[in-house]
């Protein structure tokens, strides 16, 4: 076996852990493989071992990786900031976006999906941590925002997206999961059923806590050369 399918048994293994202890369904929680900064050759060693849904943070560097590798039956996410400018790009060739944290970014999604294609997965992200550094709207915002962009056409809201401020004590990691989770419940609408949080680090913690999507990138694929 390839290092990256040794991996990738060994996440799904985790995975498949925590839904037991934690009482979740079993296979109930996806793995999402982030594979931003990594080469197309690592995300067909992926593909070849079985995993179909792959994470992109930069748009230009996804849409190169996607004509590589254009043969491949790839569900494509999208999870890193989005300008203004790049909505057309994202609405053509991603099959979902999770980090849609604005009505004008989700009307411009709307608006650009290609008709022949079906409506485009979107989260929500929420900066639960309150972080300046990061995108995403409050939890505040939620449910007037869920309202807008509810009644867009060709968009399908799923869920909410999360990053958290990294903690290493498991509990405070399951904390601000177990926050987003209840705001959720409170909004009472079955179509959000996705929650798209949980990385390498809090893996756990996230399923603990309701997490249906993990975002893996480092675990599998190794450590990242911003150089």
């Amino acid at each position: 076996m390839t290092s990256i399918t040794q991996r990738l048994k060994q996440i799904r293994s985790q995975i498949r852990d925590a839904e037991l202890v934690y009482k979740r369904q079993p296979g109930s929680v996806l793995l999402l493989a982030v594979s931003k900064t990594k080469p197309a050759e690592d995300i067909a060693a992926a593909y070849h071992a079985g995993q179909r849904h792959f994470g992109e943070n930069y748009l230009q560097e996804a849409l190169r990786k996607q004509q590589e590798l254009g043969a491949y039956d790839i569900t494509w996410h999208f999870i890193g900031p989005i300008q203004s400018n790049k909505t057309k790009a994202l609405a053509t060739h991603f099959d979902w976006v999770h980090s849609v944290d604005s009505l004008k970014i989700a009307t411009r999604l709307s608006e650009q999906r290609p008709a022949h294609l079906p409506p485009l997965n979107i989260c929500l992200q929420v900066n639960i941590s309150d972080e300046q550094s990061k995108s995403g709207i409050t939890l505040a915002e939620l449910p007037q925002l869920y309202e807008q962009i509810v009644r867009l056409p060709n968009l399908k809201l799923r869920g909410i997206m999360a990053i958290p401020a990294p903690q290493q004590d498991f509990e405070h990691q399951r904390q601000p999961y177990k926050t987003l989770y209840q705001a959720v419940a409170k909004l009472n609408r079955p179509e959000l059923d996705t929650f798209s949080f949980g990385m390498t680090g809090d893996l756990k913690a996230a399923i603990a806590e309701g997490s249906t999507i993990v975002r893996i990138g480092t675990a599998l694929f190794g450590e990242r050369d911003y150089g």
